[in-house]
């Protein structure tokens, strides 16, 4: 099993110990990439799929610790929009 299937059950298992990286990378791996963010943006953080489908996020500060609602919230966006993943 690789590295990144690994991350992607520990997702799904929705940990308490989430780091900010290994989101981005779980995100990356359904397809979405982060949107570069103008000066203003401050904590957001856009990342947007191939078909322009955009998941708005607060990167957390200034421990770098996901929230869980944050997750379950994903699971359930990611399930609707990228069923052929799952």
């Amino acid at each position: 099993m690789s590295k990144i299937n690994k991350l992607v059950i520990r997702f799904l298992s929705k940990p308490k110990d989430l780091t900010w990286d290994e989101l981005v990378l779980v995100l990356n791996f359904y397809g979405y990439t982060e949107i570069a963010a103008g000066k203003t943006a401050g904590s957001r953080r856009k990342f947007s799929d191939e078909n322009k489908f955009i998941i708005t996020l607060h990167k957390p500060h200034p421990k770098m610790i996901v929230k869980t609602y944050v997750i379950d919230q994903l699971i359930i966006i990611l399930k609707e929009n990228r069923k052929s993943k799952w």
